[in-house]
This record gives structure tokens, C-alpha cells and sequence, in this order.
């Protein structure tokens, strides 16, 4: 039976044990620009034990930054991310590169150009209506795709995880609440699946042989009229029989509708309300605890939704979403996932996995009150053991 510190294989990689910091991003990235920061940080995330750990989030093209304080894989950024992998590469961990397009959930405020989505439609994130892409747009950003895997493999990254989840623009169109179009990128399931295989394809042809290929899919979008469990399970299947894939990693909810759905437990309202400009405030108030629900918080609380994948797949599988205990962890490659993905965990306590290796922990002290969540925009941290001014006290059971 495979155990969590045995060493396992990821495509053309070998992994020292089968943990992963999963793709949360950084903040350390101002202006968009590598900085000594975001290499400290994954240099330090790799000290800790973790087998790889996830850059997060790179743009293909500068429509689909997140922000402005997102990083776009053009060649410069390409050059100063080699710091990083060798950093990363030093303590003897790998490097992932996550690579995506925002979409409808780009804040094109910020980035000062207009957002694009399957169809027209307002983006609260950005106070700015997107337009729908054409088919030109769809075939120019499966290049960028291409490019951007090509960049990252001469980068130094070890592996590429596609973003097609949380409803970013790949994930979009495989919703058929946000595409209703008509097109060959529209309409049946396979029409709204085209994208997503289509980059998939194009971020294998531009990564080198040695380089690994996974991809982050949403097994539902958390919103009623958004992708469901049957239909996802299909694209999955498309994507496993396609064969440009090495693994998949398996998440949920929507960036633009329901992003505690990926998070569980409590929604910082106050500390979110907190980052917007003083003529938002007022608003978020009124309507905030809708975007921001609350879920009551399990471990592993996506492992019964991931059964169903792991039965139905032969791919290799990642487990994400609440994991903090080593007994939940091996219980999840017991049960036949390849690896288990960690963020709030590491965040909390970046040596977790070096302590459940050699006996000395057994949990992560993450009380998942989500305080970090906001912290994105200065430097994602965990507020409990990184506290600065301004901050709520933390509480535990809060």
C-alpha cells in the first residue's frame, strides 16, 4: 500500500513524498514583478518538507491578470522566476508553475484593459461590464497558453498545472450558467468543453518531455445553475482519454459567485470590506455575507465529491481542500489518491510536513477563520502567527 512519505511518480517526475503546496496566491508580487519576497516564500514553503510547491497565478496574456499585482509569463518574468525554481530546486523540492486566464473574474479596473467571458456580462470585481470573446480571442489565448508553458519549462518549473477552475475563463465556458452561446465553444457539453481540452493540449505541446502536466477542474462550481458533478465527471474523462494530462487536481466553487465554497468555514467580511476603496464599503456591507457565505468547515471536506473521480478514473488524482491532519492525509492516499494538495496548512505552519515526517506534529494550527483570504493584497499570511497592525485578534473558534 502506498504510503504519504514514500516517493511517487508525476509523469516524467519523482516527487520525495506525495504532498503538494497547492496554488494560493502570494501577494508578493507588486506591480507585477518577481520579487525577493515570492522567492523567499516558495524557498521556504520547499525547506519545510513539501514535496513541490505551486506558483500562483501566472497570466498567459495581461487581459487575464487577476489585477495589476498579478504576474504575466512574458519573457522578463520568465528570466526572474528562474531565481525561484533554483531557490526551490536548492532544498531539494520541485517547482509547479500554475498557469491561467482569468476571464470574467480579471478586474479590469485594475489592469486597465477590458475583461473577456463567454458572453457580455457585469463584473462586479471590476465595476466594468466584459465583452465575449471572439473566436480569434479564444485561438489567440490557446497560444498564449503554448507560449507560456514554453516560458515556464525554460523558467526552470518542474511541472505546469492548468487553471481550468473557479469559473476563470476556461472554467467559464464550461459553465452553462455564464455560456450560453451557440457556437463550436458553446451549446452540448463537448461544444463548452472545447476550450479547456484545447489549452490543455497546447500547454503539453509547449512544455519540454520532462516537464509534468496537470490540471485544477472544478468538480462543481458551487452555484445552482453552474457546472455539476455529472457533467464534470465527463470532462474529466475527456481530458484522461485526450492524454495530455499527468494528473488531475480536484476543487470546486466560483471566484465570481461563491468563492468560500472552495474555502470553508468563516467568511472575513469585515477584513474584505476592509480592502476596498471607502465608496465601496458601504455597499459590501449590504451585500457581502451573499458573496462571502460561510460553510461549516471538515477535514477533507472535498474527499466525498473526489471518490466519485477516483473510481471512475484511471488518471492520477490530487486531493485538495481542508487538509491539516497527517491521519487525514495518509487515510487519502490509502484510499487511492496520488497526492494530497495543502495551502491554509502551510501558510500557517510552512514546516508541517517536515514535522509530520519525523513524528513531531500531527495537525496544522490553522483554525480556518480564512483571515488570510484578504491578505492577498499585501502579502498572503497567516494572521495567527503573522500578525501586523490593523489586525483583528484572531480567535480561535472564530
Amino acid at each position: 500500500m502506498a504510503t504519504l512519505f514514500e516517493p511517487v511518480s508525476l509523469g516524467p517526475l519523482r516527487l520525495r513524498n506525495r504532498t503538494v503546496k497547492a496554488a494560493t496566491f502570494e501577494g508578493r508580487s507588486p506591480g507585477g514583478v518577481v520579487t525577493d519576497d515570492l522567492v523567499e516564500f516558495h524557498r521556504r514553503i520547499a525547506a519545510g518538507g513539501v514535496a513541490m510547491t505551486t506558483v500562483a497565478y501566472l497570466a498567459v496574456a495581461p487581459e487575464g491578470r487577476t489585477d495589476a499585482g498579478c504576474l504575466v509569463l512574458d519573457d522578463r518574468t520568465a528570466a526572474d522566476l528562474r531565481r525561484l525554481t533554483d531557490a526551490v530546486h536548492a532544498e531539494g523540492a520541485l517547482a509547479a508553475a500554475q498557469l491561467g486566464h482569468a476571464g470574467p473574474v480579471a478586474n479590469a479596473a485594475s489592469n486597465g484593459v477590458q475583461a473577456i467571458a463567454p458572453g457580455r456580462m457585469f463584473n462586479p470585481l471590476g465595476l466594468r461590464r466584459t465583452r465575449a470573446a471572439t473566436t480569434a480571442d479564444l485561438e489567440r489565448i490557446v497560444g498564449d497558453f503554448r507560449s507560456a508553458a514554453a516560458r515556464a519549462t525554460e523558467a526552470g518549473f518542474d511541472s505546469l498545472e492548468v487553471h481550468l477552475g473557479h469559473n476563470y475563463l476556461p472554467s467559464a465556458f464550461l459553465s452553462p450558467a455564464l455560456n450560453r452561446r451557440s457556437d463550436e465553444w458553446g451549446g452540448t457539453l463537448e461544444g463548452r468543453a472545447r476550450l479547456s481540452r484545447r489549452i490543455v493540449e497546447a500547454v503539453r505541446s509547449g512544455a519540454g518531455d520532462h516537464v509534468a502536466v496537470t490540471a485544477k477542474v472544478n468538480m462543481v462550481d458551487g452555484v445552482r445553475t453552474g457546472l455539476q458533478l455529472d457533467d464534470s465527471l465527463q470532462v474529466a474523462r475527456w481530458l484522461q482519454d485526450d492524454g495530455h494530462l499527468d494528473a488531475l487536481e480536484l476543487t470546486g466553487g466560483s471566484s465570481l459567485a461563491n468563492p468560500m465554497y472552495l474555502f470553508k468555514g468563516a467568511a472575513p467580511l469585515r477584513e474584505f470590506r476592509q480592502t476596498l476603496p471607502w465608496y465601496l464599503r458601504g455597499g459590501f456591507r449590504l451585500v457581502g455575507s451573499r458573496f462571502l457565505r460561510s460553510y461549516p468547515y471538515s477535514e477533507a471536506y472535498f474527499l466525498p465529491m473526489a471518490r466519485r473521480f477516483r473510481e471512475e478514473l484511471t488518471l492520477p488524482l490530487v486531493l485538495l481542500g481542508g487538509i491539516s491532519r497527517r491521519s487525514t492525509a495518509e487515510e487519502a492516499i490509502a484510499e487511492g489518491f496520488d497526492l494530497v494538495a495543502l495551502g491554509r496548512a502551510l501558510l500557517h505552519d510552512p514546516d508541517l510536513i517536515r514535522g509530520w515526517s519525523d513524528g513531531t506534529a500531527e495537525a496544522s494550527g490553522c483554525v480556518h477563520c480564512n483571515r488570510c483570504m484578504p491578505t492577498i493584497y499585501t502579502g498572503t499570511r497567516c494572521p495567527l502567527v503573522d500578525p501586523r497592525p490593523g489586525d483583528r485578534p484572531v480567535v480561535v473558534g472564530s
